[in-house]
């Protein structure tokens, strides 16, 4: 069989496993191609097939898949001889043939950049592994192609990265050498399996823009594996669609994007958070979660209240359900009438220290501070985005609320109405009792829960750590939790590794809940998860919010979602908040140069709204040297200080500036 001009053809592959359960049917009757030079995007959900159909490509599904159907692969740079497509599934599994293919000819991008690296070897030497399998080319040689590859993928010193460690480079350096590790060999197909999931926007257009460069430079073909529809608007030529192991449709991507013929096509687009959404809007994920919400204030906080020390959590939240979003949505200017202050920040710095010397003079090196002067408010009933790029100190600040890290300087002052606490010098009952009122919501749904205890387990741990209720009154609040989440109280006796990613998302809000907090940080509770249950996940945090009277610090590098979730947002950049107002005007009309370039970073599922790669593309340290003078710190940060521009719109800037000289 001839494939003509395609470079991959995929004809009917199904893949299934066997289970103690019963046959998994993965992948099922799928068919698509990759055309030379072109980026075929492959989307989907969590669980739907994409990745087990690029394991399939490279020969790298488990041994006990049965695997069926051809995966044909016309190698451009194959002799006249064997020019013809081969079946890589025919070829033997740990054969020359396909070794000789994998890692030279298709080249693989995974998800996880740190995991894909071994923690033992430097990243020059793992780069190079693949030249001294798939060529004869001397050590010296070797290294010589690999800083040229790391050159290309955008490091300014390969001859220092290349041996370097994996651990000393941060996510979005990790995924460049992991990009030029695929690219060593000069693949005719690269397979980038969601190569920016977990990437800021600034940072995932530094991908994007990366891959678009080298797939012209290089004439190589990419098999885009993701769920980010704004992604393969931006650098897809074709499009095809997976729903549980099925294609339910496939062609170029300008008829995929204006006329979608299939409904769950349609239902992906309607569950993307997007900034021309009406307020009050809410997302269409493609599976409600069906949940009574006054099960918490009725089901839960009544039977955990038999204790004394449950009543005080439990009247600070029957308190905290009478304020509602609509109440905090205006700026504190006047005193009465507006909402209090729950959560006050001021001047909080905080500099890590590393052992590496100042080798000139023999002594530490000067840091520059992850955390620099930032201060905020964050209201009773409101939800604060804080939003920036990766290594701005969002994480930071969210460690030193929950006392997980001590600042150098600052205060943070906690007051839910049972009278002010300060969250860094508290000990004892007041720490005891800080506890209970600040939860938080992480970022990994695996990492968070414990594999070892089941789900009923950890949600009951709230309760025996702060010894809440009896033994049957805890198990009520655990049934009643899992209503509120949506899950059936039998989930109690399940352990987290039988949930899917947003179902355990779901559980570690419950946990978050549990304790009837009067604030919960939420850092980057939806970047691992994919838009039909990142819908989910921020339908039921609005839901809360709104029920409970719950706020949120809710901590994100996705714009859109920060624009759905947020009353107010403040922009971190190098330590500093550079600006914060309610959200309509930050997303508007921002007037700090890093708060525009955010946006302009952000990619739309709309063929009309295209990415700017020149300007997006392009590193946040680089372009700050184009701010206007009014937004540059020439004095170690002592020129700088928020400027009011009315309205609780504060930016970042020179103290001898004018309105004039900032406004957007």
């Amino acid at each position: 069989m001839t494939i003509g001009p395609e470079l991959l053809r995929i004809n009917d592959l199904s893949i299934a496993f066997p289970l103690m359960q019963g046959r998994l049917q993965a992948v099922k009757s799928a068919s698509l191609r990759v055309l030379p030079g072109k980026v075929t995007a492959l989307v989907g959900e969590s669980g739907s097939g994409k990745s087990v159909i690029s394991q399939a490509i490279m020969g790298l599904q488990p041994a006990f898949a049965d695997v069926r159907g051809q995966v044909l692969f016309a190698d451009p740079g194959a002799s006249k001889a064997s020019a013809a497509p081969v079946d890589l599934l025919k070829l033997p599994r740990d054969g020359r043939q396909l070794r000789a293919i994998r890692g030279s000819r298709i080249g693989m991008i995974f998800q996880e950049p740190m995991t894909s690296f071994s923690l033992l070897h430097t990243v020059g030497n793992q780069i190079s592994e693949a030249l001294r399998v798939h060529t004869t080319l001397s050590p010296a040689a070797r290294r010589e192609e690999c800083e040229e590859m790391l050159g290309l993928v955008g490091f300014s010193d390969p001859r220092r990265v290349f041996d370097m460690y994996p651990f000393e480079l941060s996510g979005g350096m990790r995924q460049r050498a992991m990009i030029a590790m695929a690219l060593i060999c000069r693949p005719a197909l690269l397979i980038a399996d969601e190569p920016t999931t977990a990437l800021d926007v600034t940072i995932q257009a530094q991908i994007l823009k990366l891959l678009r460069d080298l797939q012209e430079k290089m004439d190589m073909a990419i098999l885009l594996i993701t769920h980010d529809l704004g992604v393969v608007a931006n650098i897809a030529d074709e499009v095809v669609v997976i729903y549980q192991g099925e294609i339910m449709e496939s062609g170029p991507v300008g008829p995929i994007f204006r006329a979608p013929k299939h409904p769950y096509l349609k239902g992906l687009m309607a569950a993307v958070p997007h900034f021309d959404m009406p307020k009050g809007e809410r997302l269409k994920p493609l599976r409600e979660i069906v949940v009574d919400h006054q099960t918490l204030l009725g089901g839960l906080t009544a039977p955990v209240a038999e204790t004394a020390v449950a009543a005080e959590p439990v009247a600070a939240s029957a308190q905290a359900a009478a304020v509602r979003p609509a109440d905090v949505t205006a700026p504190r200017e006047k005193a009465g009438g507006f909402p209090e202050v729950l959560l006050s920040v001021r001047n909080l710095r905080k500099t890590f220290q590393t052992r590496k010397q100042d080798w000139k003079v023999g002594r530490a090196a000067p840091q520059r501070p992850a955390v620099d002067n930032v201060s905020f408010d964050i209201r009773r009933g409101e939800c604060l985005g804080l939003v920036g790029e990766s290594g701005c100190g969002k994480t930071t600040v969210s460690k030193i609320l929950m006392r997980a890290v001590t600042p150098d300087s600052g205060s943070v002052v906690f007051d839910d109405g049972a009278g002010p606490i300060d969250v860094l010098a508290a000990r004892g009952d007041d720490l005891q009792a800080l506890r209970t009122r600040v939860q938080m919501v992480f970022q990994d749904p695996v990492s968070s829960l414990s594999p070892r205890m089941s789900v009923g387990s950890i949600l009951s741990e709230p309760f025996d750590i702060h010894k809440r209720g009896t033994r049957a009154a805890r198990k009520d609040a655990v049934s009643a939790l899992l209503k509120v989440i949506g899950l059936d109280p039998s989930a109690a006796r399940r352990y987290p590794h039988s949930f899917s990613g947003g179902q355990r998302q779901r559980i570690g809000i419950a946990r978050a809940l549990a304790l009837a907090p009067s604030l919960i940080v939420c850092d980057e509770p939806v970047s691992a998860l994919d838009v039909s249950v990142q819908a989910q996940i921020l339908n039921l945090l609005k839901d809360l919010q709104k029920d409970l009277g719950l706020t949120y610090l809710f901590i994100s590098h996705n714009l859109a979602v920060v624009d759905y979730m947020a009353d107010r947002v403040a922009v971190m950049w190098a330590g500093k908040i550079v600006e914060i107002a309610p959200r309509e005007v930050i997303m508007r009309s921002p007037a700090h140069p890093y708060t525009r370039s955010l946006l302009e970073a952000v990619p739309y599922p709309d063929l009309d709204r295209p990415l700017n790669f020149a300007r997006a593309g392009e590193s946040s340290t680089a372009s700050s040297a184009g701010w206007a003078p009014a937004f540059r710190d020439d004095g170690g940060g002592r020129d700088l200080a928020p400027l009011d521009l009315g309205g609780g719109h504060f930016v970042l800037a020179r103290k001898s500036a004018d309105l004039s000289e900032v406004q957007p």
